[in-house]
This record gives structure tokens, sequence and C-alpha cells, in this order.
């Protein structure tokens, strides 16, 4: 199958009630991969997101790639308030973001963001942010393809260690 071929056989949508259970499984294929960045998660099953009342949400859009039906990839865009020092009272934060194993390096990942980009700025939204492990280098490259860059690193010292 070609590229194009690819791209004319997948669908983006907003995220509807019904999608409820397949998200929730994607987000535990999130959670699995980001399980070796994280050893202070705690033990399955855990859960990131109430991705219900995201889908639900008038400040958030859940977005989903379809291939012929089947939920292949998910991302979420929320409008959340900025810090008070920053020009912008909102910006939009950028989660959930899952492709499929079989569909990764497909260029997929693009086209949730772009979009999530384009809601965002629908609603005014002046910028867009994310989280990311700092040793996930295989995100961190992603998000740098679409413009993404370092902005401020948290960082952590665990005292039971």
């Amino acid at each position: 199958m070609t590229s194009d071929d690819f791209t004319t056989r997948i669908r983006i949508r907003s995220a509807i009630p019904d999608d409820v259970p397949v998200l929730k499984q994607c987000e535990q294929g999130i959670i699995s991969a980001e399980r070796p960045y994280d050893h202070t998660l705690r033990p399955d099953p855990i859960s990131y997101y109430d991705v219900g009342e995201l889908v639900m949400s008038d400040d958030a859009e859940v977005a989903v790639i379809e291939l012929e039906g089947e939920i292949i990839a998910t991302g979420y865009a929320h409008k959340q308030p900025s810090k008070p020092y920053v020009e912008s009272d909102y910006h939009a934060f950028l989660g959930f973001m899952f492709v499929h194993p079989d569909h990764r390096g497909k260029g997929l990942n693009r086209l949730l963001m772009d979009h999530l980009f384009a809601w965002a700025r629908s609603r005014g939204l002046p910028e867009v942010r994310l989280e990311v492990y700092s040793n996930n280098t295989p995100a961190i490259r992603a998000y740098e393809k679409t413009g993404f860059k370092p902005y401020i690193t948290e960082m952590r010292l665990n005292l039971e260690d």
C-alpha cells in the first residue's frame, strides 16, 4: 500500500462517547509505553485521564484517526489557564498522544497535531504545550518535527531511593 493509498483510507474526527471503551484501551497503550520512563507509576491498573469527561468537555477536543472504522491513533487538546505571569491567559495542552504500534512512522502524529492545532486556533489559544519524559527520545523527536521546542525542565529527586 502506498502512502497516498493509506492517507485516503484514514479519517480524522472528534471522538464521541461510544469511543470511550476503545480510548481507554489506547490509554493503556500509552501507560505501557511510558512505564519504562517512570519507576514511580503505581502498578496496573492505572489511568491518566478521565477520557469520558474530556470527550464531553467544551474545553477539550479528543481526536481520533480511524482506518476502516478502527481507531488507530488518539490525541487531545485541552484549554488550560496559563501561569499568571505569562502573556496569554490560556493555552492548549496536548495529551493522550497515541499511535497504534502497527501504524507508527506513517505521519499520523503530525495529522493529529495539525487537527488539534486547528482546534486551538479556532478557540483563540495562542500557544500549545505538552509534557514528555526527558528520556523518551522517540516522542521528543516526533514533537520537534511538528515545531515544539524544550521550554522548562521539571526536575525530581526521590528521597526514598
